[in-house]
């Protein structure tokens, strides 16, 4: 299938990318490259360099790769910066969405799959989570990604729009040739490699004292290679009455057993400050993953910490600077 990525040129649209490929898939990639790289993108991919927003870029992209579908990773997607600018929120995620879907339909190109995430649970009252748990977004940015997921389904009763909304939670690890590199770095995993490498300060564990074993979040990690096969599973999936689904490993890590295992595959100290609880972070957020499995046959590779740290180090340590771009 043709397909084109948006959001092709960051972190996980560029392992999506590499797994599309890998499937067959004939894929170019859409990005403004405002947080994206050209260097993430493979060599010999199409990359057109360009807003979501600008519906006319968008379709000549579609025009000039022949489209069949999209996977749409572009967003911005930082919980606490969307609280503090939820107008750049909607206007990036939403009207680019839009923006997106009015290019697809006026193309002909009816298949999409939507980049979604477990911010859409807002403070989810039982753990594991699964997709019938309640939406009640906490963020702007969680806002954004619920008002797609409900486009998606009323233009799939109106235009026949086959579509599958993926509600990720806690991407991490890497492929040889691509791995995270946000500047700056927000997520804990590079962050703990950061501060080995001495890029960074220590890193601050926010709450040690949550009703968890060791007293600190437990969160739900997806190796991102993981992630990335299940958007080609998606594709071949797809309905105008659509489906979302979780994606996680369903057991979770605490931010102790994370720091534990980064200073065992990495061999250095990492050291970490203590700091109090942040208002708003639940004790334990870990995703069921049932559905995927029961309905696509998708179920992680990676699961174990170990694993997903080895390949977030091994990417860290050969690429220091990122893609140096």
């Amino acid at each position: 299938m043709n397909v084109l990525v948006t959001g092709g040129a960051g972190y996980i649209g560029s392992v999506v990318t590499r797994v599309l490929m890998r499937e067959g898939h004939d894929v170019a990639v859409f990005d403004s490259l405002v947080t994206g790289h050209r260097g993430a993108v493979p060599r010999g991919v199409q990359l057109h360099v360009a807003d979501t927003r600008d519906t006319v870029a968008v379709r000549g992209a579609l025009r000039d790769h022949r489209a069949e579908a999209v996977v749409h990773l572009a967003a911005i997607s930082q919980v606490g910066t969307s609280v503090l600018d939820p107008r750049g929120y909607f206007d990036n995620n939403v009207r680019g969405s839009l923006s997106l879907l009015d290019a697809m339909l006026a193309e002909n190109v009816g298949r999409i799959v939507f980049s979604s995430t477990a911010a859409v649970y807002g403070e989810p009252e039982v753990c594991p989570i699964d997709e019938a748990a309640p939406t009640q977004p906490k963020s702007p940015y969680g806002d954004t990604k619920r008002m797609i997921e409900t486009v998606l389904q009323r233009y799939g009763a109106a235009y026949g729009l086959e579509h599958t909304s993926l509600r990720y939670f806690n991407a991490a690890g890497a492929m040889p040739d691509a791995g995270e590199d946000h500047r700056p770095e927000t997520h804990l995993i590079p962050k703990l490699f950061q501060s080995a490498l001495g890029q960074a300060p220590p890193v601050t564990v926010f709450g040690t004292d949550y009703p968890t074993p060791d007293g600190t979040c437990i969160r739900d990690y997806i190796h991102v290679e993981d992630l990335a096969r299940a958007h080609t599973l998606a594709l071949g999936a797809l309905s105008r009455e659509g489906r979302v689904y979780n994606l996680g490993c369903g057991g979770g890590f605490s931010v102790q057993q994370v720091l534990d295992a980064a200073r065992r595959v990495s061999g250095c100290p990492i050291a970490v400050q203590l700091g109090a609880r942040r208002e708003g972070d639940p004790a334990i957020l870990v995703a069921s993953s049932a559905r995927i499995a029961a309905e696509l046959g998708w179920r992680p590779a990676y699961p174990g910490i170990d694993e997903i740290l080895t390949h977030a180090w091994d990417w860290m340590s050969k690429h220091p600077n990122g893609y140096d771009d």
